[in-house]
């Protein structure tokens, strides 16, 4: 079974070869790849329980204003408003529930994930490198779980049949690129572009606030995923660059027509009544090919972030670039450099902390 792993950073075992960590001389091979990540750990921390990072306490008003705006709620622009009879809001916000609920599930994915690759890492830097990510990725939960307690009594959506299926595969996979390019590329680079879009445009300033502070740690684990592109695709035999392309392509296909359809949402549509069916054909009508190309182009879209995370990556060629140019211009994605849409939000949001932080390190010292 191939990990296609060839930095020796990388290196992994079997998860039941417990015996192969034990090994005397593995302590030593520790690898300096991870160590500036690993490093800056301290510069982002943050307590989602604790005030003075976040108040879960704020007010919102949720009968009369929207977390998010009407028009990021694409079944506002269909005949699916026409059976919501002054409703709106209400149902900007049920749908609301059910997108921060996906990302509630994808956060407990990531967390899950991270742990895996502590079970099968060889090298003491890239399992202390996971271990931190178990960490924020567990926080993250904790963030957003907080946050259904603050606005939606506490109670999440069920994952949705596309994601809940992408994320078992990926975490049950043997294989360690599976694991790297779907959760740390694909998935992550699909967070930095959703909790961009949240800071930017979320009306609820908790939604906002809770946003900036999972991107500070998001921003590490996208890089993480970058370092084993780097390491590892210029040197890809042929038939090993066609697997690690073409399994891309797969959960990026998944992810695009799936992750937040209206066939996912039909305990949305049921609670206003409607029929779910009806609702998704509707929905097919209003956001056609073109409809979803015209929202990709925009720099916030979570999947023209997820495609430029491919394309910087070096993981698209020529084999399957027309799957991704259909939706985004490839060529202006190229000349980009390689800083992300949310990059500079994280970097607002670590120098935020290291304000907090500071403060805290006094009453520390103080007790």
């Amino acid at each position: 079974m191939s990990h296609i792993n060839y930095d020796p950073a990388y290196k992994a075992h079997d998860r039941d070869d417990f015996d192969s960590l034990l090994r005397v001389d593995r302590y030593a091979e520790r690898s300096s790849d991870f160590d500036e990540i690993i490093a800056r750990t301290n510069e982002h921390f943050w307590d989602p329980l604790d005030a003075d990072y976040i108040d879960y306490q704020q007010a919102f008003d949720m009968k009369n204003e929207p977390v998010i705006p009407l028009d990021m709620v694409g079944e506002l622009s269909s005949e699916v408003a026409g059976k919501l009879k002054g409703r709106e809001i209400e149902f900007a916000n049920q749908s609301a529930r059910f997108m921060l609920s996906q990302i509630l599930h994808g956060e407990q994915g990531a967390l899950s994930l991270s742990t895996s690759l502590c079970q099968v890492f060889v090298d003491p830097g890239a399992v202390e490198y996971a271990s931190n990510q178990v960490r924020e990725e567990a926080r993250h939960v904790t963030a957003f779980t907080e946050y259904m307690k603050a606005r939606f009594d506490g109670q999440p959506y069920p994952v949705g049949q596309t994601l809940g299926q992408l994320m078992n595969e990926i975490y049950l996979a043997p294989e360690v690129y599976k694991k790297i390019v779907g959760m740390q590329l694909l998935v992550e680079g699909l967070a930095m572009g959703a909790f961009a879009s949240l800071y930017k445009f979320a009306e609820d300033p908790l939604l906002r606030r809770t946003a900036q502070l999972v991107m500070t740690d998001e921003a590490f684990h996208h890089k993480f995923g970058k370092i084993w592109a780097d390491a590892t695709i210029e040197n890809l035999a042929e038939d090993e660059r066609i697997a690690v392309e073409d399994w891309a392509e797969r959960c990026f296909g998944a992810l695009l027509y799936n992750l937040a359809g209206a066939n996912q949402k039909q305990h949305v549509y049921e609670g206003f009544g409607i029929d779910p069916e009806w609702a998704t054909a509707a929905m097919r009508e209003a956001f056609t090919d073109t409809k979803r190309r015209e929202v990709m182009q925009r720099p916030t879209s979570i999947f023209r972030v997820l495609i430029k995370t491919l394309v910087k990556a070096g993981i698209i060629t020529d084999r399957t670039r027309a799957t991704y140019a259909m939706w985004v211009d490839m060529k202006e994605l190229q000349s980009e450099g390689d800083r992300m849409v949310g990059d500079d939000i994280a970097e607002e949001g670590i120098q935020d902390l290291q304000a907090i932080n500071a403060t805290k390190k006094r009453i520390i010292k103080k007790i």
